[in-house]
This record gives C-alpha cells, structure tokens and sequence, in this order.
C-alpha cells in the first residue's frame, strides 16, 4: 500500500458491532477470562491487554501507523514529543555513557542533559550539525547515542542523513533523528540509515493545534529496550488522544502537500523583499543544502526562518502588526503561527548558546498555515 492508503487502512480490527471508524478504547484496564489468562499476560507469556498504562488499541492503532509510515518495525508512543525524547534516553543511556547531540535543537532537549543527565553521570558534547569533521574528535569510546533534527529548530539547517548515518555506523553510536518538522511523509530518516526516528505529534501529526503527544519509532530490538521504562514510570500517550492523532494521520499528506505549496511561494516572496536580510527554507534554490534536502526530502516543509534587516526591533513590529496570523509557540497548525524563538521557545539557552545554535535576535520563525496564500502574505505587514 502506498503511503496515503496506510494513513487511512491500517486500524483496529473491528469490533462486534461493525463500526466502520475506529471508536476510542475510553478504558483504563482491561478484564481477564481467568486466572490463569491473567497469570499468562502478566508473565508475558500472552500478548493482550492489561492496563492502558502497558497497551490500550487506541494507543496501539497509532503506533502501528506511525511504524508503517516511517518504515519501522514497531513503535511506543508517549505523551509527548519531549517524553519521547526523555524515554529514548533514559532507556539507552546509563552512568558512564556519552551522548552526541545536535547544537541546533529544541530548547528544552537541552534542560534535558543540563539538569538531568549531568546528574546521572551521563556526559555529552554538542556537535555542530554541519561540520561532520569535528565530529570524530567528540567521539569516545562511551559514546552510545548521537541525536539530531533534520530540518533543525528553528534554524532549519539540513544535515546529510546518509553520510552522518556511515559515521555514526563506523564508530558503534545509535543515531536518533527527529522527524517532527518533516514529518513521515516527507522524509523517512530510517531507511536512510537512522536507528530511531522520534515525533513529537502535537505538531503536524495531529496538525490542528488540538491533543499533544510522541512516538518512537525503530527496530523491534531497540523498542523492546525502550518499553520497560515507558512501562513502569508511565509516560503513556492517552487513549483520547492516540484516537485523535490516529484520524490526523489521514489527512496528513494532503495537509503537508499545501503547508510545503504555501511555504515555497511565501518563501520565495521574502527572499525578493527589501526588508529581509536572509531567508531559511530547505527547497529555496538559494538554500546552500538545497541539494541535499532534494535528496532526502520529498518537499520543504511547512517551516519557514527568516530575519528583517532591522533585527529585533522590525521583527517586534512584524509580529505586533498581525491581525490574522497568531502568536505562539505551537507549530505545524491548519493556522500561521509567528514566533520570535529567542524570547520563547530558545529563551531557556545563553546568548551564547543561542547564536552557537543559529539563532539570532531577530530571527522569526514562521509555520506556514493551511489558510490562502494570498491572506498569509497580506498579514505579513513588512
């Protein structure tokens, strides 16, 4: 089946009554034929359900598209994309292990290592995304996991998933991609060599701004190593919302197909504006990783980085002019959504982790909305 088709097909067996959508499992736990019914789950011995903490069908009926639209064996989902995040590595890493991460993440990914991690005895270094030379000097002989986006937040940096796949291949490490700004439909990190792809589905899984929610996805090696943690401290993905994001997933690629239409042409008007001193946007002709997000992507996103030439000041003004486009830290919305990511998103980093990782004063970030082109552009008042 082609992607679209599994968006829509894969769900729960139907039930006695014949339903032809999937009802949400509104259950907390589950009811057991016998005694021994209950021993045999609980020993692992019967698959089955036991607690919607473990297994719920809502939750695994997401999870089973979400491994067959990223090209994995099996998937956990969570409650969100930073619990995912935070479940990989508690999984994987122990006292003593290295970590390579990303300069260019989310901003609270790094909260993760510097007031968690650190406290575990788990090390890190951050590595410039985009000069893989560097990389072998960080390496050392405990470094377990290397962790990245592709596009990055909010800089939109692309990095060669392939080429940083051989190198982390060559020195023994995982590789964790986050998939969350291109989404399965656009870009598939494991079958261009990652070990674990993670979402957070608040954002264009579910695509309106409504349920929050993760999910990891991987070999059913890696997940049966994850599991155990998702299991016993519980930062399980409710029912509720695991239906939710299930129904998104079938429209998610028409809704990526006009957030990528609606981003280009916004992308390409800004870079003609006189007021605009760069713009980031992964299919711009200009983009000097053009070429590698051609490779690896099927389309630019819905993502759009750019900085006015009066820095901060004209970016207040852009923002405070909006009489259509909202504020706010989502992205990946039916809606345009405008962030100023130093005082927000990336505010928890220093001013020195902040330009490490791209980000200037005045830079904007701009998730492009499903709403007409024409009524975006108009409500960007430069």
């Amino acid at each position: 089946m082609k992607f679209e088709t599994k968006a829509i097909r894969l769900q729960t067996d139907r039930s006695q009554h014949c339903e032809h959508s999937t009802p949400i499992f509104a259950t907390s736990s589950f009811v057991f034929d016998d005694a021994e019914h209950m021993r045999a789950l609980f020993a692992n011995e019967e698959g089955g359900n036991i607690y919607s903490r473990f297994t719920n069908p809502s939750v695994r009926e997401f999870e089973d598209k979400m491994a067959a639209l990223e090209g994995g064996e099996d998937c956990i989902a969570t409650a969100t994309g930073m619990a995912a995040i935070f479940t990989t590595f508690a999984s994987l890493l122990g006292s003593g292990d290295h970590l390579l991460m990303s300069k260019a993440v989310f901003g609270s990914t790094f909260k993760i290592n510097d007031d968690y991690l650190h406290k575990w005895g788990i090390t890190y270094d951050y590595i410039d995304p985009l000069d893989m030379g560097q990389w072998s000097v960080l390496v050392k002989s405990n470094t377990k996991l290397l962790y990245l986006e592709t596009p990055c937040n909010p800089g939109l940096d692309i990095i060669d998933l392939e080429a940083t796949s051989k190198f982390c291949k060559d020195n023994g490490i995982l590789l964790i991609v986050d998939n969350c700004f291109a989404t399965p439909y656009l870009q598939q990190p494991l079958a261009l060599g990652a070990d674990i792809a993670i979402h957070s589905a608040t954002k264009y899984i579910d695509g309106q701004g409504r349920v929050m929610g993760g999910a990891i996805i991987s070999s059913k090696k890696i997940i049966e190593q994850i599991y155990p943690f998702m299991k016993n401290a519980g930062p399980s993905l409710s029912p509720f919302n695991a239906w939710v994001l299930s129904k998104s997933l079938e429209t998610l690629a028409i809704r990526m197909d006009r957030h990528c239409q609606n981003a280009l042409q916004i992308a390409t008007w800004l870079e003609s504006h006189d007021e605009v001193s760069y713009v980031k946007y992964p299919f711009l002709p200009s983009n000097v990783q053009y070429d590698i997000a051609k490779r690896q992507m099927k389309a630019g996103g819905g993502m759009i980085s750019f900085e006015l030439k009066g820095g901060i000041d004209a970016g207040r003004r852009l923002i405070d002019a909006r009489e259509m486009i909202s504020l706010s830290a989502n992205l990946g919305d039916t809606r345009t959504i405008i962030t100023h990511p130093a005082s927000s998103t990336h505010s928890k980093l220093s001013p020195a982790e902040r330009a490490a990782a791209g980000i200037t004063d005045g830079l904007i970030r701009l998730s492009v909305g499903l709403e007409h082109v024409d009524d975006i552009i108009a409500d960007l008042k430069l």
